[in-house]
Order: structure tokens, then C-alpha cells, then sequence
């Protein structure tokens, strides 16, 4: 496994689906169709991974060692 996350999709009651990601919360999408609220609940997690990297990264010594790990 490798980068996998839920997406739990629903219809909208006004139309459309709307997504949510358990594991990130407050990451949420919203589309016209399926496809759109996945793609849109990709990008709410991306724009909350990368806040989330700037706000622990913020006032770290220079020389501290960041390296990237796969799960």
C-alpha cells in the first residue's frame, strides 16, 4: 500500500456527490459527478498535507534533516 486513502462519497441532496477522507479531517470534495468529487477531495488533501508540512516545518533549526518515507 502506498499513498491510499478513503474516499467516502454520498449524494448531495441539491445534486451532485460530496467526498470526505477519514483519515484527513476536514478534507472534503464536492462535484458534479463522481469522478469530480474525487478529484476535488484530492486536491482539499493536498492544499491540508502541504498547511500541515509549512506549520511543523516553521521554526525548525536550518540544519534539521527532512527526508521523505513511503508507507
Amino acid at each position: 500500500m502506498k499513498g491510499e486513502l478513503t474516499a467516502i462519497i454520498d449524494e448531495a441532496p441539491e445534486g451532485g456527490y460530496w467526498a470526505v477522507c477519514p483519515e484527513v479531517p476536514g478534507a472534503n470534495g464536492q462535484g458534479e459527478s463522481i469522478d469530480e468529487a474525487k478529484e476535488s477531495l484530492k486536491d482539499a488533501i493536498i492544499l491540508i498535507m502541504k498547511d500541515r508540512l509549512e506549520d511543523a516545518m516553521r521554526g525548525l533549526p536550518e540544519n534539521i534533516i527532512q527526508e521523505t518515507i513511503a508507507i
